[in-house]
């Protein structure tokens, strides 16, 4: 069946292709013209199918993108402050803030999985 199918395929490509030339030939105007007739037509249908289709999901993802960067700004902005290029020496600089253990408990796409210890010393019969 596909074999079929690919002959029909090159038959109609090759009688396109002779009915190109013959009218490139005997027609050259006409030829052109009917090009730029159905590039316009192309055209119109391809900016009404954006116009009307794309557009609005474009508009729709860009105010999603302009708001996560608006967050990831807030989330961050305190770690982009450093006065002219150089870092000063904090003696309190290894003590982290209680502000900032608490916003690092709260990270919702992190979570604890509770594992059994029991289990874990009995299969450790080697180290006694």
């Amino acid at each position: 069946m596909r074999k079929y199918i690919s002959w029909l395929i090159y038959i109609l490509i090759g009688l396109a292709v002779v009915g190109f030339v013959g009218n490139l030939l005997t027609d050259t105007l006409g030829l052109l013209m009917n090009l730029f007739i159905t590039a316009c037509i192309g055209a119109v249908i391809f900016g009404l199918f954006y116009f009307f289709l794309m557009r609005p999901r474009s508009t729709n993802e860009l105010k999603k993108y302009r708001k996560a960067v608006k967050q990831s700004k807030q989330k961050y902005k305190h770690l982009s402050h450093k006065q002219n290029g150089k870092q000063t020496f904090k003696p309190n600089m290894y003590k982290k803030s209680s502000a900032l253990k608490s916003s690092r408990r709260n990270v919702p796409h992190l979570r604890v999985i509770e594992g059994n210890k029991e289990k874990e010393k009995k299969k450790n019969r080697a180290s006694l």
